[in-house]
């Protein structure tokens, strides 16, 4: 096991190394079991397909994002003035880098890159807190001056769920604390959300339903935020840019009904993910990144290797790269957490590579 280091300083993000726009789906092609998207299996169910086919009847009107506020806005005990509907995460980080013009913009790594290269090219000086040991926030790692803070819960690639009181105590007047849940509805019970919380200044809550529902290519999520600043929002974007299908998607999947379902897929994957640890335990030659792994994949090191990821994929396994995240190297891999069986494979094909 590495020792536990302290998280580095607050750095400026030039002549960056990592490339940015490099994600999941460039790993996977013909012939490989995908263990480098982290969409879950075997979605989206039939009757979320059946409502999706069954809004193409209306698809010669322009979207109302109307009642798929009013929906979201149900489900988080908040107002509909308060959820921006939105193509998918990334455009919510778009989205922000446009309407918002922070004079210190930090960004908390290794995590999901679109964030900062959104405010990359909408022309934001970024500056990287990189969390370094066992790869948990602590408040003082973010400089008391910034004014946008962006982190994710948990967060992709390292799987950590950072407590929500560490990420509110964040919050303050005059900051804008973005905290990207994609991946909460992995979580069982969604213990660390704030996606309920609207006495936090500067809050910004974004959600996805593209991991637990499987719906990557429709691009849908929404963004929950305080009145003010979703009208900002809303004036960056461009018209009628969440679709109908998406809009229906957005509350089909958060009645009381499919709420319920995501949470019972969480605690299976949460009975699948301890079965993939344990077996990993067994092997010598791979670290565990990350403190309590809690969602959908594992972040993995082999100290010393850098040759694993094309090795697995030689045997037909893709993996994603981690060194495209700020704060790791080549040694690093992400793994999607699958069915017992699928892992198990993974596991023997792992034990001949190392």
């Amino acid at each position: 096991m590495t020792a536990l280091l302290p998280s580095e300083p607050p750095v400026p993000a030039t002549d960056d190394p990592h490339d940015l726009a490099h994600h999941g789906d460039a790993e996977v092609g013909p012939g490989l079991v995908d263990l480098a998207v982290n969409v879950r299996a075997d979605t989206p169910p039939a009757w979320l397909t059946e409502r999706l086919a069954a809004s193409l009847a209306d698809l010669a009107a322009y979207p109302d994002a109307g009642s798929a506020r009013r929906a979201v806005a149900a489900a988080h005990g908040r107002d509909a003035a308060q959820v921006w509907p939105v193509a998918g995460v990334a455009e919510a980080f778009v989205l922000l880098a446009r309407a918002l013009r922070p004079a210190r913009p930090v960004v908390v790594h290794p995590q999901f890159t679109e964030p900062e290269a959104a405010l990359r090219a909408a022309g934001h000086a970024v500056e990287r807190v990189v969390l370094g040991g066992d790869l948990t926030l602590h408040p003082g790692d973010v400089p008391e001056e910034a004014d946008l803070v962006v982190v994710g819960n948990p967060t992709n690639p390292t799987s950590v769920l950072h407590p929500a009181a560490t990420i509110a105590a964040l919050a303050r007047p005059g900051r804008v604390l973005v905290v990207d849940e994609a991946f909460a509805d992995t979580v069982p019970g969604e213990p660390e959300s704030l996606a309920g919380r609207t006495d936090l200044p500067g809050l910004v809550v974004l959600r996805s339903l593209t991991k637990t529902w499987g719906l990557a290519g429709l691009r849908v999520g929404y963004v929950l935020a305080p009145a003010d600043l979703v009208a900002q929002l809303a004036a960056a974007a461009p018209p009628w840019s969440v679709s109908t299908p998406a809009l229906v998607a957005m509350q089909a999947c958060t009645t009381t009904g499919a709420r319920a379902e995501a949470d019972r897929a969480a605690v299976a994957l949460a009975a699948d993910r301890e079965h993939l640890l344990a077996a990993l335990r067994d092997l010598d030659g791979v670290e565990v990144r990350g403190s309590d792994p809690a969602s959908s994949f594992l972040l993995l090191r082999f100290p010393g290797r850098t040759d694993v990821r094309a090795r697995l994929r030689d045997r037909g396994w893709a993996v994603r790269r981690g060194d495209t995240f700020p704060g790791l190297d080549a040694e690093h891999v992400r793994v999607a957490v699958r069915d017992r069986t699928t892992m198990d494979a993974f596991v023997d094909v792992l034990r001949e590579v190392l």
